[in-house]
């Protein structure tokens, strides 16, 4: 993947605000005009600034649960309810917020469960996603492209395990049908990012058990996706760790100090974080003291979906020339915190804001990029 060697590049994390043409082609699996739209919003991205695109998952549901309609064994279990212990403690400390702003975070929602073997059933699917970003970027300048695919311990968050006879063939049988998808996005010829939103927030939840607990549920997650990517070259792969894009307190957000080590263990080229938003800010001081490992590169959020204020280029600039200083800038690409959408009728700022905030991005990255290089 390319770095940033002669100025500070630009990225997002993946999910945009889809336009109405975009869901309207899915859901009639108008693939010539989901194209179209694939083409507009790849050359959105490149105006407004930003270097490094992705297709803004126009082809996908959302950024985890599409991936159940690519895998046998899962069955819908909608008379059930799962529990949302992903927020943590944050469900229960803030319930009435819960209730009235995220009903799913109180109440829980249905979900799925495994009760057969699982396997990868999505090849048309994802080919037809790719082929829609390849004809984009032959159309439309730019540094790199990515693609979005889901991680192991991200899949079926909402889902229940009853057919595989222990954890760990669980959650490796997800791993391995997760690499056919992994390989597509390869032979494509794009960065590979992996997005991982529930590793870190099941630490909440599960360390109230004991530490131990959380560790061990996400080691062995992190050893299923490693599995699934063996054989990548690392600098074809980016590691999107983070609390999720939904608008609730994340008070209940695990420290990046407590997480860092375990990110790392993932063999990635690159590692996407958090560091715009107000839970999260202050942790690009980690980085002075924690040496990022020779030839990664860090993907730290410089602008947040969390708010609609729009960042001031001058802001950007500042949180772009801190990291620079602890990581190195020719290892540093400034990104987003997470996506912009999450789902395709999600909308966690004004597509106007959204593309607002990009172009500060930009701006304050061509003024940091003075700054470090002169």
């Amino acid at each position: 993947m390319k770095r940033s060697e002669n100025r500070i590049l630009t990225t997002h994390v993946g999910s945009l605000v889809r336009s109405k043409a975009a869901i309207e082609a899915v859901r009639a699996n108008d693939q010539k005009k989901l194209d179209a739209e694939v083409a507009d919003i790849v050359a959105r991205q490149a105006k407004a600034g930003i270097d490094i695109v992705n297709d803004g998952e126009y082809g996908k549901s959302g950024w985890a649960n599409y991936i159940l309609g690519r895998l046998s064994g899962f069955e819908y279990r909608p008379d059930k309810m799962y529990e949302a212990v992903w927020l943590g403690r944050d469900r229960i400390r803030f319930n009435d917020f819960m209730k009235e702003q995220f009903p799913r975070g109180a109440a829980g929602s249905p979900g799925h469960a495994c009760v057969g073997p699982i396997t990868y059933t999505g090849h048309e699917a994802v080919r037809g996603n790719l082929a829609a970003l390849k004809a984009a970027t032959e159309k439309t300048k730019t540094e790199d492209v990515f693609f979005t695919a889901v991680a192991p311990a991200s899949v079926g968050y909402d889902a229940e395990n009853e057919y595989y006879k222990n954890e760990e063939d669980y959650v490796f049988a997800i791993a391995n049908a997760l690499r056919e998808e992994y390989l597509e996005i390869i032979k494509a010829g794009f960065v590979l990012q992996v997005d991982d939103a529930v590793l870190a927030n099941m630490f909440d939840h599960l360390t109230q058990e004991s530490p131990k607990k959380y560790y061990d549920w996400a080691e062995l997650r992190v050893a299923a996706l490693n599995k699934a990517l063996e054989g990548i070259p690392e600098d074809r792969i980016r590691y999107h760790i983070c609390f999720g894009s939904w608008h609730v307190p994340h008070v209940a957000d695990a420290k990046l100090s407590d997480i860092a080590d375990l990110m790392l263990k993932v063999k990635a080229g690159a590692y996407s974080i958090e560091a715009a938003n107000v839970r999260h800010e202050h942790e690009w001081k980690l980085w002075k003291t924690k040496k990022l490992p020779a030839g990664k590169i860090l993907i730290p959020g410089i602008i947040t979906h969390h708010t609609t204020t729009v960042e001031h280029p001058e802001l950007v600039a500042e949180r772009i020339v801190n990291f620079a200083g602890a990581i190195g800038k020719e290892n540093l690409i400034a990104g987003t915190d997470c996506g912009f959408a999450q789902g395709e009728t999600t909308q966690r700022v004004h597509p106007q804001v959204m593309w607002a905030k990009f172009e500060s991005l930009a701006e304050g990255a061509r003024m940091a990029s003075k700054q470090l290089w002169g």
